[in-house]
Formats: C-alpha cells, structure tokens, sequence
C-alpha cells in the first residue's frame, strides 16, 4: 500500500514542490496550508488539501482526524511550515517574537505530538523536519528566526532519540537559498521593523546582498528530491542539507571559531 505523506506549508516553494514530485512517484499526499486557494492546481494533480493553521490547535487536530478516518493510517510527516522574521532584536515586540516561535516550533511540536501515537501504533513512521542552515548559522537582524530553528534542531535531537524504540525515524533538512516567497516576506517584515531606527543601514546592506545572491538560490524541486531521498531510504541519516552555499556555509561553521565567523557574516554588511 502506498504511504500516506502530510506535508505542511504546502501551498508555494519546497512545500508545493515535494507534494508535486511525491504525487508523482505514487504516494498519497495531503498537503496542508492557510491558504488553500493556492493549492487548487495540487488538487487536481491528486492531493487531498487541507485547511490547517499551526497555530490553531483544532484546526491540527481535525486535520489528524480526517487524514485517520480516510486512510486508516499516516506514514509521513513533513513539517514544512514556516517563515521568517526578520528585524533588530531590540526592536521586535515579543508579540510578533512569540508567533514567531509559535508557526516555527511550537506549531511544528503540536503536530509532531498528534501523529505519533498512530505511528506508534503502526511501529513505523517518519518525521522530517524543515530547518535551515539558519539552525545552525545565524546572521544579524534575524535573531528570532534563528532561534526558532536553533530549536527546532535540539527537538529534534530529543524527539529522535526518543521515538527510535517504536521505529519511528526523524530527519532534518537544512536548505541554504531556495527560490520561494520567503525571503520576500522576511525582507519586508525587516524593513517594517527596524528599517528607520539604528539598525536601518544593516536593514539596507542585508537586503542589498539579497538580491546579489537571489539568482544563484536553488530551485525549490532541489529540496524536493532531497526529501524524497530521505523517504525513501531504509537509513536515512539524521541530517541532510542542500541548496545553494548550504554546504560550504556548514563547513565553514564547523572549522571557524565564533569570532571568525562574525567577522565573515559583518563583512557582508559593510
């Protein structure tokens, strides 16, 4: 029987190109976003959609409920969901700090906790996690964004560790650029924030090498086939990566004391 997949923020970027490639090799998707207006074409491709927001406990819960009552079963979670704000730690209300942590982490948690039962009744299942280079690398000016996915990392080490007894594997994928709506949305919500206070000539360079860089990101379909390798795979390993500077930057990060590591990422700023 094919494998029941639920990917999360799966109405644009890596999220609607995994539900695509995965539709394509047999599986039974159902991609789940707010904005499930966007999915119209998924639809018709053969993905069930559904309306979740990760931030709307019911609305996780129901989502859970259907995907059992129709399938019997879930094989697959893909926790994709996710966005980035951007701005001065000093000058983010821990209001916007807090939903931040919510769509990026706790949201991604809630979910995770749903479906593990019914994995642990089948004695298998897979979690992969979406996180980002950004989970182990962080810049200026996207404090809580990295925090986020600092997070997002160390649950997963836990939750790893945790589920292997009921042979559920977890995985996380660590994109460096990808094309998507992302970057916009971050930039802008940089802007928003902090663009005419102190930090505004920060604000300027970052988006300035953004767009030097915005050609040379990866295609979305890139993370795509990372994700379906990873499915695919009777071992996966614990951590995958891809996209553009993804590994390099990681590398780096391994052999750079912290202070070399600033001075690289300033020197981007000046």
């Amino acid at each position: 029987m094919s494998k029941v997949i639920l990917i999360t923020g799966a109405s644009s970027g890596m999220g609607k190109a995994t539900a695509e490639l995965l539709l394509k090799k047999g599986y039974i998707v159902y991609g789940a976003a707010r904005r499930t207006e966007k999915m119209k074409d998924l639809k018709q491709a053969g993905a069930k959609i559904l309306e979740i927001d990760v931030t709307n406990d019911q609305s996780m819960v129901l989502g859970i409920q259907q995907i059992i009552e129709n399938e019997k079963q879930i094989d697959i979670l893909i926790n994709n969901a996710g966005f980035g704000l951007y701005g001065a730690i000093e000058d983010v209300t821990m209001e916007s700090a807090k939903y931040q942590m919510e769509v990026n982490l706790f949201g991604l948690a809630r979910l995770t906790q749903l479906v593990l039962p019914h994995m642990r009744e089948q004695s298998n299942g897979m979690i992969v996690n979406i996180s980002s280079i950004g989970g182990k690398i962080a810049n200026p000016l996207g404090g809580w964004y990295h925090a986020s996915k600092f997070a997002l990392e160390a649950l997963s080490d836990s939750l790893r560790m945790e589920v292997k007894q009921f042979g559920i594997k977890v995985v996380v994928i660590e994109p460096g650029g990808v094309k998507s709506e992302w970057s916009d949305i971050a930039m802008e919500n940089a802007q928003k924030t902090s663009a005419n206070g102190l930090y505004g000539k920060m604000i300027q360079k970052m988006i300035e090498t953004g767009k030097k860089f915005k050609d040379r990101n990866a295609e979305p379909e890139i993370i795509a086939n990372l994700i379906l390798k990873v499915i695919a795979s009777r071992k996966p390993k614990t951590r995958y990566s891809g996209g553009f500077m993804a590994k390099p930057l990681l590398l780096l990060r391994k052999i750079l004391s912290d202070s070399q590591m600033d001075k690289m990422i300033l020197g981007q700023f000046k």
